[in-house]
């Protein structure tokens, strides 16, 4: 099966990050590789997340809702949500401007922001 053409090559570098998940997560990232699914970015995107949290959540994030604020509910700050966008950013070989990730607050907002910068990339 030829991978989807929104999928990531899966280059050292990006062998590399994937090495920082857990393993459910790097089996997401492989099979949105094969398949396209955006909705297997999601567990990629929540062990990233839960990687860089400063304060860990009971539960997994995934089990949160959507509406989820990331600084005020989940206590990032700007430095840890930098390193998050540095790590997608090489993870999904995509590029985020400052004003872009501005207008991300919540789980929601940034779920579907990954998904749509990562199916566009390839399209522009």
């Amino acid at each position: 099966m030829d991978p989807h053409p929104a999928a990531v090559t899966a280059t050292p570098e990006v062998e590399e990050k994937l090495r920082h998940l857990p393993e459910a997560a790097r089996a997401a990232f492989r099979r949105f590789q094969t398949a396209g699914d955006t909705t297997d970015l999601d567990a990629v995107l929540f062990a990233i997340l839960e990687d860089f949290i400063p304060r860990r959540p009971a539960p997994t994030l995934a089990s949160y809702p959507g509406d989820t604020r990331l600084m005020e509910d989940l206590g990032f700050d700007s430095l840890a949500l930098t390193e998050i966008i540095f790590f997608a950013e090489d993870l999904f070989r995509i590029s985020i401007s400052n004003e872009e990730i501005l207008q991300v607050r919540t789980l929601d907002d940034l779920r579907r922001f990954i998904r749509r910068k990562v199916t566009t990339r390839t399209a522009g």
